[in-house]
Order: structure tokens, then C-alpha cells, then sequence
């Protein structure tokens, strides 16, 4: 395990990750988990990177190497997929991913012996399982979520009429450029304090770009589609939960959760899935004339949210992810999917959410006026787009954040 021994370096990393929505409260347990990833120099680099996606020329100018130099640490970085990084029109782009879902995730998705696993999978079920500040900051302060459920599609019948492709893990497979397979994230970190159970580790999907980098950085194995789907069925016949990245395009990661490992469900069932994870459309209903208590739906439930009272099922509504695994698991009939009265709201892009949750969190100057400097235009377009597309309630509260005259203007013709 590394030995801190100028904790100022990582004192400023931790800065730079709480620039973002998706922040990590600083613990004892985060500076030796730190420590660990990065070294005292990679730190102080790190903290110095942009908020959005940045070339090397950038990453020169902010720390102030050469560019060769600066070259060198981040391909290093993101050969041990700490960044990810991809080319777009022949120019290389990189990027800090938040901790979850990123760099923490990556660190356990591959069997590696560049670092002492057993001492990290230890360090981060201390962080995440047993402190609580991570967990909460992660999940809470903003009405918009990090992750939703999949519907298992098997348990959908023919009088679900309104199921979109956005909510099928099926299609998010099928447009998928790539599609990359690693090891589950929380099941390896429980191996190593003797906590997991027996389900697949090796069923973790990524897709488009990040995909592609965890592939080539060896932290994922490049899969087709078809055994991609195949992985599907697998993660079906475990009773897994389809957990991925809550926007409708450009989804770059499911992951296939157990009730007793995933740090998403854990979460959702100490505090309720309101509070944790955007639910999917679906509810089960019970035909207790069909129902012959056989219990194969209140055990396969991961959330806990079947159990017989007096002698009748009965669901939880709020521990309710809405997945159909129960249904899938009644051999009578007796459960069915119906579809709620309210849908649930699903942020179009990952920069919708992002910019959603900056909102709620009182930072989305933060994340649009990056180390005093005016955020590139492309960027600021995509932002003022989101904002214009929100509530007015929540227009006027990012109006106040950014306190942009030029977003003000925009604003104001737009509620006219």
C-alpha cells in the first residue's frame, strides 16, 4: 500500500473531483485508497485537469510540461484506465471519469498485480460499505439519479404497449459500437472480505468509447454482440438486476447486480429506491387466486420487497425496482408487470444528467467555469440547451448559478 507523504498533493485531487456532481468526500480511507492509484506526482497532476474532456496540449498549459511529458503520464493513466481516452477527427481526447461509475469501478474490473487488490477491495468496502458520506453524496442532493433499472425483458408480456428502446438492456446492446466485458466490480471488492456470493463476476458489460478504452487498456475483453446478449440470458438465469448509466443514448455501462454485493441496491435498500436509483416504468401486480405461496418470487426478489402478510403476497412499493424478476421467477401467473400511471423521467444524454444534477447540487458553475475559464462554446452550447429544455422553476436556478448575462438573455426570451 502507497505511504502518503506529502498529503497536500492529494488534498488538491480531492478538490478536482468534487469540482464534479459525482464528488468523493474526502476520509481517511479515501487519502490510503488514493494512495494506492495515484502516486504523489500523478496526483498533483490529476488535480490539475479540466472537468470536461481535454488534449494533451491542454494538460500542457494547465500544469505547465511539455507536451510530450504530459503525453507520456496520461497514456500511463490511461493504460491503468484512471482516464479514458479516445480519437475523434484524428485528435486525441482524454478525460477524468467520476469515482463511480468510473475510475474506483475500473480499478477492481480486471484480476491485475500491478497493486495489492486485497488491500484495495478491503479499502473500498471500508469506503463505500461501512462510512456512509461517499454513499450519500452519491446518491443524494439531486432529485436526478446516477443509475436506473432494465427491465428484465422476459417477464414483459403482450399487454405492455408502451416500452421504449431506451429501457430495453437489448437494444442498448444492439446499437452498441463496441461493447467491452469485464469483472464485476462488487462482487471482486466483497471477494476480498469474504462477502460475495456465487453469481457470474465476469458479466460486467461497457459500451461505445469507454468501452473501447477499458478494451484497450486490458481492463475489458472486446465481445461481439451476440455473446453480449448471450451474457443477457446468463444475468437473467442468475436473478441479476440490469443496473446501468441513467440517460436514453449513449449508454456506457450495465451492470448485472445482486442483492448482496451491488453497492447500488445495498444503498437503495437502507434508504428505498426514491431515493437511490431511477425505478424503471413497471410494477408487479398480484392474482392471489393464482398465487400457491410457493415463495420463488419473495426469494428471487433482490430487494426484499415481496413477503406474506397474512398470508397474502404483498410488495413493497417503495423497495421496488420494478424489474420483473419475480415475475420471471412465478411458474403460475400469479405476478404480472403493469405499467405505473407516472413515467419515470430519463435525462436524454449523460451531459443532460450531468448538468441536471449540477443544478440540484448548487454547482453548475462549477462544472461550466472550469479553473476561472470560460468553457468552450461547443460545451456551453450543449449546457444552455439542457437548461432551456428544463422546468422554469429550475431554469431560473441555474440562471442564478451560472449568473451568465449572455444565459440570462436567452432565458428570459425563451419564458416570454
Amino acid at each position: 500500500m502507497g505511504h502518503i507523504t506529502s498529503r497536500s498533493h492529494y488534498d488538491n485531487l480531492i478538490a478536482r473531483l468534487n469540482r464534479f456532481p459525482q464528488g468523493a468526500p474526502p476520509s481517511e480511507t479515501l487519502y490510503k485508497l488514493l494512495s494506492v492509484l495515484f502516486s504523489e506526482q500523478e496526483a498533483q497532476f490529476v488535480s490539475l485537469l479540466p472537468v470536461q474532456a481535454f488534449t494533451v496540449q491542454t494538460a500542457s498549459k494547465r500544469s505547465g510540461k511539455s507536451v510530450a511529458e504530459c503525453e507520456e503520464i496520461l497514456d500511463g493513466l490511461a493504460s491503468r484506465a484512471i482516464l479514458l481516452d479516445w480519437e475523434k477527427e484524428g485528435e486525441k481526447f482524454y478525460i477524468l471519469p467520476p469515482p463511480m461509475a468510473g475510475w474506483i469501478e475500473f480499478s477492481m474490473m480486471r484480476i491485475r498485480e500491478d497493486i495489492d487488490q486485497h488491500s484495495l477491495g478491503q479499502l473500498l468496502y471500508q469506503y463505500m460499505n461501512v462510512e456512509e458520506d461517499f454513499v450519500r453524496n452519491l446518491f443524494f442532493g439531486s432529485d436526478t439519479k446516477i443509475v436506473r433499472a432494465f427491465v428484465n425483458e422476459e417477464s414483459l408480456n403482450e399487454n405492455i404497449l408502451e416500452i421504449m428502446d431506451y429501457e430495453r438492456a437489448s437494444h442498448v446492446i444492439d446499437s452498441a459500437e463496441h461493447i467491452g466485458i469485464g469483472v464485476c466490480y462488487c462482487r471482486h471488492k466483497m471477494e476480498h472480505v469474504g462477502k460475495d456470493c456465487d453469481a457470474p463476476k465476469e458479466i460486467c458489460m461497457t459500451f461505445g468509447n469507454v468501452a473501447d478504452s477499458l478494451i484497450r487498456a486490458g481492463y475489458a475483453r472486446r465481445v461481439e454482440k451476440e455473446e453480449c446478449r448471450d451474457l443477457l440470458e446468463v444475468a437473467y438465469s442468475h436473478n441479476l438486476v440490469q443496473i446501468g448509466e441513467n440517460n436514453q443514448q449513449g449508454v456506457s455501462f450495465i451492470c448485472n447486480c445482486c442483492g448482496c454485493c451491488c453497492e447500488a441496491l445495498l444503498a437503495a435498500k437502507k434508504f428505498g429506491t426514491t431515493a437511490t436509483i431511477a425505478t424503471t416504468n413497471f410494477l408487479p401486480e398480484v392474482d392471489h387466486d393464482l398465487c400457491t405461496q410457493c415463495s420463488l418470487c419473495v426469494s428471487s426478489c433482490p430487494m426484499d420487497a415481496l413477503s406474506f402478510i397474512d398470508g397474502k403476497l404483498t410488495l413493497d412499493v417503495d423497495m421496488c425496482l420494478g424489474c420483473g424478476v419475480c415475475v420471471r421467477n412465478c411458474s403460475f401467473d400469479a405476478l404480472k408487470l403493469v405499467q405505473k400511471e407516472a413515467r419515470t423521467i430519463t435525462p436524454v444524454s449523460s451531459a443532460h444528467r450531468i448538468v441536471m444534477m449540477a443544478i440540484d447540487k448548487g454547482m453548475l458553475g462549477q462544472l461550466m467555469y472550469d479553473n476561472a475559464s470560460l468553457a468552450s462554446h461547443r460545451f456551453l452550447a450543449s449546457v444552455v440547451n439542457v437548461i432551456l429544455s428544463l422546468p422554469p422553476a429550475k431554469q431560473l436556478l441555474a440562471n442564478k448559478q451560472i449568473r451568465s448575462k449572455y444565459v440570462a438573455k436567452l432565458l428570459e426570451k425563451n419564458l416570454d
